[in-house]
C-alpha cells in the first residue's frame, strides 16, 4: 500500500494529542484541574463546591489516592485539594505545586464538609459539571470526554463558554482516529523520520521508566512489580510485567512523579511503553529501534481504544498490552501478519478483564495483561495462533479488534452499572 504523507501527519498529531504528562491518576486530576478553574473564575474562595461526575469518574476516583494529597481519596479531596492549591495552567499536572499546608487545610475544609458528591446524569463516561458558590457568586465548570475537555464555563449565571458537543461522541474535536489501522500503523513506525518522532516519545521512556524504577523500589499498594520479581525470577518476560506493573505500583499508591499517558490514562501509558524497553534493552538494538517500536505500541492501543471509548467496564491494560505485544513482536523482526496475529492472540485470551476502577489491583491486571501478550507473541513465533471463528476472534485483526470494541462499547454497559453499583454500596 502507498504512504499517504498525509495520512502519516495525522498519526503524528494523534501521538502528540495523546502522549502527555500527567500527575497521578487521570481521573481524580481531571477532577482537581476542574475545580481550580471554577476557583479561578469565581474570582475567590468558595463557601460551597459541587462536584457532580458521571458513574465512571466516580469509579476511578473512589479507591485511587489524589496524588500530593498525603495519601487522600475520593471525588471530594480531589475536588477540594484543586480548589486550594492547583494550578490550573499546568492541566493534568494541576497539583504538582501543592504544599503541605494545602494539605492541612483541605483536610479541615473535608471535616468542614465544604464539598458536596453528586451522580452526574449523563450519557457521556467521562463527564465533570464543578460548581462554586460563596455569597451571591458562583461559577460553573463542565469538562466532557476528555480529561481537560472544557465545553462550559459560568460566572455569576452569564455564560462564558458553550461548545456544542454530543454525550455520545467521546472524540470530538481531536484527530480523527478512522485512518488507523494495524498494516499502516507499521507503515508509520517503519517510514516516520525519527526526528519527528523523538521530541514526542521521549518523555514517555524518561517519565515513566522513572516512576517503574520507583515503583520497584519504594512500598506503594500491593508492591505487585517487586512481588514478580521476588517470586519469578528475573528474565525478560518477568521483567516486563513486573516493571510495568512496579510503575501502576507507584501511580496508584499516589507517587509524585508523572506519567505520559495513552487514551487518557497513565497505566494504559505504563503499559504500552515499559515492555517495549525493558525486551528494547534485552535485545541490544539500536536506539531508532525503540522509538519505532513505541510508535506501534502507542499507536496501536490508540487504534482500539478510539473504538471502545476513554472509560468503560473494559480494563484499559487489555488494549495497551496487545499494543505492546505488538511492538515487542515488531522489535523482533515480525511483519504485518505476525504482529496482527499477536494483537489477535492477545485480545483473544484477556478481553474479558473488567474495570473496576483505579486502585491498587490494576498493576496485577497489567502484569496478567502484559503476560498474555508475551505469550500471544510465542504463539505467533510457533504457528500456533487462534483462528477465526472460535468465540471472538474474526477473520483478521482488524475484524477482531472492532468485534472486541464492540463487546467493551455496547455489550458491557449493563457490566458497567453494576460495578458502580457495588461499589459505591454501603459496606
Amino acid at each position: 500500500m502507498e504512504w499517504i504523507e498525509e495520512t502519516k501527519k495525522l498519526y503524528l498529531d494523534i501521538l502528540r494529542e495523546e502522549l502527555v504528562p500527567a500527575l497521578g491518576c487521570t481521573e481524580p486530576i481531571a477532577v482537581a484541574y476542574a475545580s481550580a478553574v471554577t476557583r479561578r473564575t469565581l474570582g475567590c474562595f468558595p463557601e460551597r463546591i459541587l462536584a457532580e461526575c458521571s458513574g465512571n469518574i466516580i469509579k476511578n476516583v473512589k479507591g485511587v489516592i489524589v496524588p500530593m494529597s498525603g495519601q487522600m481519596r475520593g471525588v471530594e479531596a480531589a475536588a477540594v485539594l484543586g480548589c486550594v492549591g492547583g494550578d490550573p495552567e499546568r492541566r493534568l499536572e494541576v497539583l504538582e505545586g501543592v504544599t503541605q499546608e494545602h494539605i492541612l487545610r483541605t483536610r479541615e475544609l473535608l471535616d468542614e464538609r465544604l464539598c458536596e458528591v453528586r451522580l452526574l446524569d449523563t450519557r457521556a463516561k467521562l463527564h465533570i459539571r464543578i460548581t462554586m458558590t460563596a455569597g451571591d457568586r458562583s461559577a460553573v465548570t463542565e469538562v466532557v470526554h476528555t480529561h481537560t475537555g472544557i465545553v462550559y464555563q459560568e460566572k455569576d449565571g452569564e455564560t462564558l463558554l458553550s461548545v456544542p458537543y454530543d454525550e455520545e461522541e467521546a472524540e470530538a474535536g481531536l484527530t480523527d482516529r478512522s485512518c488507523l489501522t494495524v498494516e499502516r500503523i507499521i507503515q508509520f513506525a517503519d517510514t516516520v523520520p525519527l526526528a519527528q518522532i523523538r521530541p514526542i516519545l521521549e518523555p514517555q521512556i524518561a517519565c515513566n521508566s522513572a516512576i517503574s524504577d520507583e515503583g520497584i523500589r519504594g512500598k506503594y499498594g500491593a508492591a505487585i512489580g517487586a512481588t514478580i520479581l521476588d517470586n519469578y525470577g528475573n528474565d525478560i518476560k518477568v521483567r516486563a510485567r513486573a516493571r510495568a506493573a512496579a510503575g501502576s505500583d507507584a501511580r496508584m499508591g499516589g507517587c509524585v512523579f508523572p506519567v505520559v499517558i495513552n487514551s487518557g490514562s497513565g497505566n494504559q501509558g505504563m503499559t504500552v511503553s515499559i515492555p517495549v524497553i525493558e525486551y528494547w534493552k534485552e535485545l541490544e538494538l539500536p536506539e531508532e529501534a525503540l522509538y519505532r517500536a513505541l510508535c506501534v505500541s502507542n499507536l496501536v492501543a490508540i487504534h482500539q481504544k478510539s473504538q471502545i471509548g476513554r472509560l468503560s467496564a473494559f480494563c484499559g491494560a487489555v488494549s495497551a498490552a496487545a499494543g505492546a505485544g505488538a511492538a515487542i513482536a515488531y522489535l523482533h523482526g515480525a511483519g504485518v501478519e505476525d504482529i496482527g496475529a499477536t494483537i489477535v492472540n492477545t485480545l483473544a485470551n484477556v478481553a474479558g478483564i473488567v474495570c473496576d476502577g483505579a486502585k491498587p489491583s490494576c498493576a496485577a491486571k497489567i502484569a496478567s495483561c502484559v503476560d498474555a501478550a508475551i505469550m500471544g507473541y510465542m504463539q505467533t513465533c510457533r504457528s500456533r495462533n487462534f483462528s477465526p471463528g472460535e468465540g471472538i476472534v474474526g477473520e483478521d485483526v482488524e475484524q477482531t479488534i472492532s468485534d472486541v470494541s464492540r463487546i467493551a462499547r455496547e455489550g458491557m454497559g449493563v457490566t458497567d452499572e453494576e460495578i458502580l453499583k457495588i461499589m459505591t454500596a454501603s459496606r
